[in-house]
């Protein structure tokens, strides 16, 4: 009696053993599957589209602003407005047209913003056409960032806050209440002067979806 149930804790010892065995083999391999995910993943590449009508030092000061945020970035060459996009009314631009045309050519891994100088509007609420700085959908594959209703004394600036601003809709980013966000809501308003970064809730969003940052 007493050899069996000596039998009995040796076996009852050694299928423990298995299990813990076989379980931190499970863990080992997940981890090495996860860390082998995280490298095989590519950063998003953003493409600036600009339209013929911006001259190509805006399109380059943004896109060097864009880089010390983020370094993966490639300026694509200049393309007319589609006809649809026109709004002869107002003398205007549609960006939500604008963004389905870019839209059309965004692939897997990429996100495209348009550039311009020219007027742009869409339509908010009961406003069938209202003026605005840029447009991006939440989340999308494109926007448009215009500089013809910025400040002159610091045009430049606030040109790329819009710019990376509409880039963040398109990751899945909505309106921040921090005011020194580049995600804050701009209320009909000009805020771009107050904003400095991502605050660290919208940038781990970004993270979270692949954005490598130069800093953090």
């Amino acid at each position: 009696m007493f050899i069996l149930l000596k039998i009995i804790i040796r076996v009852l010892r050694s299928s423990r053993f298995c299990f813990i065995l076989l379980f931190l083999t499970f863990i080992i391999s997940c981890s090495k599957n996860q860390q082998k995910t995280m490298k095989e993943e590519k950063p998003i590449t953003i493409l600036v589209q600009p339209f013929k009508d911006i001259p190509s030092e805006k399109v380059q000061m943004v896109t060097n602003e864009i880089k010390k945020v983020y370094p993966y970035i490639k300026i694509l060459d200049p393309i007319d407005f589609p006809e649809n996009t026109y709004y002869k009314e107002r003398n205007r631009y549609r960006a939500d047209s604008i963004i389905k045309f870019l839209s059309k050519n965004a692939k897997e891994g990429f996100v495209i913003i348009g550039l311009t100088s020219k007027d742009i509007s869409t339509t908010k609420g009961k406003i069938k056409d209202f003026g605005v700085m840029g447009l991006g959908f939440t989340p999308g594959k494109a926007c448009v960032a215009s500089n013809f209703r910025l400040n002159k004394q610091n045009s430049n600036e606030q040109f790329f806050k819009i710019a990376i601003h509409e880039l963040g809709h398109t990751q899945g980013l909505r309106h921040c209440p921090e005011k020194t966000c580049f995600m804050r809501d701009a209320q009909g308003k000009n805020p771009t002067d107050e904003e400095t970064d991502f605050c660290k809730k919208c940038k781990q969003v970004l993270i979270n979806k692949n954005w490598k940052f130069n800093s953090i």
